[in-house]
C-alpha cells in the first residue's frame, strides 16, 4: 500500500485562477514550487549524498552545504533551459489541465500570447508525453479489450481491421460491477495479430486478470500468458457489439469525439500514440472534483519527467523519447 500523503487543496496546489497567481507570483515561488515537488522528502546532493539543507544561490540554484556542488532546480525536468518564465510554462498546464476535452496549439498559442505556433505545439508534445508516468500500476480485475480504428476518411473505403487510411488502436478499460468502468489504456497497433494484442495486454494489464474480448483469434494464448479470458462471439450473439462490450465502445466513441473536435480530425500517425496518452490521462481522472489537483499531477510527472527538444520530437519515431 502506498503511503504517499495526499495533496491538500490550497496548499499543495491552487484550487482556483485566484489561487494560481498567488501561489506562483515570482518565478522565485514557482522554483520553490519545482523543489518541493522534485523533493518531498528533503534534498539530496547527487554528488556526495549529503541532506543538508542546501543553501540558495543568487540565480536561484541549490548549493550543497558538504561538497559546493551547484544544481538548478529544473536541471533534467521538462522546463530544462526554457528561455521563458516558469510562471508561463505553469499557466500553460493549468489551461491544458482545465480543458475538459483537452487543448490545441492554436489555442494554446492564443491564451499565452505565444509569439509563433510552432513554440505552442512543442510545449503541447511536451506536455503529453509528461502525461504518463513511469511505472504507472497496470489495469486489473474484468478489463475489456478491442480494436478500433480512428483518424483518415470517415465515409466510404475499406471497413473492418484493415481499414485504409485510418490508424488501428487497441483499448483496455476496467469493467466494474454491478456498472461503471475504471481505468483505461490504449496504444495505437500496426495490425490486429497475436504478437500486437498480447504484448499491449501484458504491459497494460496485471496477470490474473479477466480479459474480456470478442473471438477474433489475435486474443487467443492469452491463459498461457497468466489471464483469464471469457470470449464473447459477437455475431452470434444477437446483441450490437455497443452493449456486448460497452467499455471500450463508449471510450472509443468519446476518443473520436475529441479528435473530430478539439484537434479538428487531425492526427499523424506520428504523434497519436500522445495524444492517446493524453486522452487516458484525463479519462483516468474525470471523476477529479479539482482541476487544481490535475495541475498537481502533470506537474509532478513533469518535474519528473527528461527534457526534450523540439528537434527530437519531430525525428524521433520511438514513443518514449
Amino acid at each position: 500500500m502506498s503511503t504517499e500523503r495526499k495533496p491538500i487543496a490550497g496548499i499543495d496546489y491552487p484550487r482556483t485562477f485566484n489561487e494560481f497567481e498567488i501561489f506562483f507570483m515570482s518565478e522565485a515561488l514557482c522554483r520553490n514550487y519545482i523543489e518541493k515537488l522534485r523533493w518531498s522528502d528533503g534534498y539530496t546532493c547527487p554528488q556526495c549524498g549529503s541532506t543538508k539543507t542546501p543553501w540558495k544561490t543568487n540565480r536561484g540554484n541549490l548549493r550543497c552545504q558538504s561538497c559546493d556542488r551547484e544544481k538548478s532546480r529544473t536541471a533534467d525536468t521538462l522546463f530544462e533551459r526554457s528561455k521563458f518564465p516558469l510562471k508561463t510554462w505553469f499557466l500553460a498546464i493549468w489551461f491544458v489541465t482545465s480543458q475538459k476535452n483537452g487543448a490545441s496549439a492554436l489555442g494554446l498559442q492564443r491564451v499565452l500570447g505565444l509569439g509563433s505556433y510552432q513554440t505552442a505545439w512543442t510545449w503541447l508534445q511536451k506536455l503529453r508525453r509528461a502525461m504518463v508516468r513511469p511505472g504507472r500500476d497496470r489495469l486489473h480485475g474484468n478489463v475489456e479489450v478491442d480494436e478500433s480504428l480512428v483518424g483518415g476518411i470517415t465515409t466510404g473505403g475499406k471497413r473492418g481491421r484493415g481499414a485504409e487510411n485510418k490508424e488501428l488502436i487497441v483499448i483496455a478499460v476496467e469493467i466494474h460491477e454491478p456498472k461503471g468502468f475504471g481505468r483505461i489504456r490504449m496504444r495505437r497497433i500496426d495490425d490486429a495479430s497475436a504478437d500486437s494484442l498480447s504484448g499491449f495486454i501484458s504491459e497494460a494489464v496485471e496477470p490474473g486478470a479477466t480479459i474480456l474480448t470478442d473471438a477474433w483469434k489475435g486474443y487467443s494464448g492469452l491463459e498461457k500468458r497468466g489471464y483469464k479470458h471469457t470470449i464473447t462471439n459477437l455475431s452470434d450473439s444477437g446483441d450490437p457489439a455497443h452493449v456486448l462490450m460497452p467499455g471500450v465502445h463508449r471510450v472509443a466513441s468519446l476518443l473520436k469525439r475529441v479528435i473530430l473536435g478539439t484537434l479538428q480530425g487531425a492526427v499523424s500517425e506520428k504523434y497519436l500514440d500522445y495524444y492517446l496518452d493524453e486522452y487516458t490521462f484525463r479519462f483516468n481522472r474525470r471523476s477529479s472534483l479539482s482541476r487544481g489537483l490535475l495541475f498537481y499531477r502533470l506537474m509532478q510527472h513533469a518535474v519528473a519527467m527528461q527534457p526534450t527538444t523540439y528537434q527530437r520530437i519531430v525525428e524521433s519515431h520511438d514513443h518514449n523519447i
